[in-house]
């Protein structure tokens, strides 16, 4: 027996359109107006877009960084992703520096299995070649390409952690480039907001806003600029993630405007919050705010909603590194360094990005979907995902568009003692979600099983140009 959604209305990234949609198995089977109902049981979507569950490019899950980890696992994080209307996740596999990346790879399998809840995958994150020319990293890469890893992480920041040197970098994006692998850029300059940071420190500047403007939007743009520049020399395909600023948005669009393979994302707390708002320097409550990049001046939330809308900017995702309030980020008190970077979003961002795009006017729904469905799978090469289309995995989202909801840490399903959006009210949430043609979410209540989720292996197709 299948699953027939009635009465809905579908939307597409290219359109929306009046149609009943029938889920067989894991599959989607039919998308049509008076699909035959018999022998089905049927889902009544009036009122409601149907849409393809979401995808998340870039989220952090169960993973060490500054004394800790994120609070987040597996089980949790699917979970509130599920609940906030996503389907797939990819998360990323950091490569400790004198270790391979088959290592990294099975340690994130292993955090994985049994807990994920809905289908992930992984970007290798690259911080070591090995000996001499690098040459077993290098084929290591083809090994992780074959396995359906087909995107690799590259930093540009945390000097002597993750931070990888020019070489380094350019090695991996001919590699790259050979092999048709995207390679993701976390584009700050690393060094430079190194000595502005001890500068800072210096002069007794320690508080969590110090954070923010200890890292320039300048910084980012540089990094933009020479990531692209270097990828253009290997021959390579670029994603910048969590693009923060109009100024390393204009670094992108030139390169655009010259027909380079260089794509971006932003996230949902540089559409929203602001530096100005949340980050004022006025208490430690500030520190819940710490990520990299930083929370920016608000005049550059226009120019990124902008450029969502034009098409510059490809996708939406979170960079979900959660941890929580009272005894994770409390670990940098008394210095802004030791606080841990990351924040929860990864169950808010389509009611943030419907309720300020959608509902403002800034972006169409058919916009919306793209950015946080369509674009992603075919930019991360998951040629299954994305569509609400027959042969599509049947990962089915179910919107109501007038639905309120307030925003609280008191109700979400993310593991942290906080909300960057606490209070706030949006109109547009989740009503069910299917994923692989099984009903996860009902009125908005996880209902599935845990550890259902399935690794996804991806094409390498060079971020959709190939």
């Amino acid at each position: 027996m299948g699953v027939l959604i009635q009465h809905g209305t579908v939307v597409h990234a290219t359109g929306a359109v009046k149609a009943d949609v029938l889920l067989e198995g894991e599959s989607i089977a039919a998308v049509g107006l008076g699909l035959e109902a018999a022998g089905h049981s049927v889902v009544d979507a009036t009122g409601l877009l149907v849409m393809p569950g979401g995808i998340d490019v870039h989220t952090h899950l169960d993973m060490p960084f500054g004394g800790t980890v994120s609070a987040d696992d597996y089980r949790t994080g699917t979970i509130a992703a599920a609940v906030g209307g996503t389907t797939t996740v990819i998360d990323f596999a950091l490569q400790a520096k004198g270790h391979s990346m088959r290592e990294a790879l099975d340690i994130w399998l292993a955090k994985s299995r049994g807990k994920a809840c809905i289908d992930y995958s992984l970007h290798m994150a690259i911080t070591d070649l090995g000996p001499g020319d690098g040459h077993s990293g290098l084929k290591e890469m083809e090994e992780m390409v074959s396995e359906g890893i087909s995107s690799f992480k590259l930093f540009m920041a945390y000097p002597n952690v993750l931070m990888i040197d020019d070489g380094l970098m350019f090695r991996v994006m001919q590699k790259a480039g050979a092999l048709n692998a995207l390679c993701c850029i976390h584009a700050e300059n690393g060094s430079a907001i190194d000595i502005v940071v001890e500068q800072m420190v210096a002069e007794g500047k320690t508080a969590p806003h110090y954070h923010a403007l200890s890292r320039s939007t300048k910084a980012e743009a540089e990094a933009t600029h020479r990531s692209i520049a270097l990828a253009e020399m290997a021959g390579a395909t670029v994603y910048i993630v969590h693009l923060s600023n109009e100024d390393a948005l204009r670094e992108l669009k030139h390169a655009q405007e010259r027909g380079l393979r260089a794509i971006a994302e932003t996230c949902t707390q540089y559409l929203v919050l602001s530096i100005e708002e949340q980050m004022p320097g006025k208490s430690w409550e500030e520190a819940k705010y710490v990520f990299t990049p930083p929370l920016r001046e608000k005049k550059n939330q226009e120019p990124l909603w902008g450029a969502l809308e034009d098409g510059s900017l490809a996708v939406v995702s979170t960079d979900h590194c959660p941890f929580r309030f009272a005894d994770q980020k409390s670990l940098g008190k008394d210095d802004f360094r030791k606080i841990p970077n990351g924040g929860p979003g990864v169950e808010n961002r389509l009611q943030i990005l419907w309720h300020f795009g959608v509902n403002s006017g800034r972006i169409t729904p058919e916009r919306f979907v793209e950015l946080s469905c369509t674009a992603p799978a075919r930019i991360f090469g998951m040629a299954n995902k994305g569509e609400i289309a027959v042969g599509k995995d049947a990962d089915v989202l179910l919107w109501d568009p007038a639905k309120d909801y307030t925003i609280s840490a008191a109700t979400q399903c993310m593991a942290t003692d906080y909300s960057m959006f606490e209070g706030w009210t949006v109109k547009g949430n989740v009503k069910h979600v299917f994923s692989r043609g099984e009903l996860v979410v009902e009125d908005g209540t996880w209902v599935g099983e845990t550890g259902r989720g399935r690794f996804v292996k991806r094409k390498a197709n060079a971020g959709g140009y190939a």
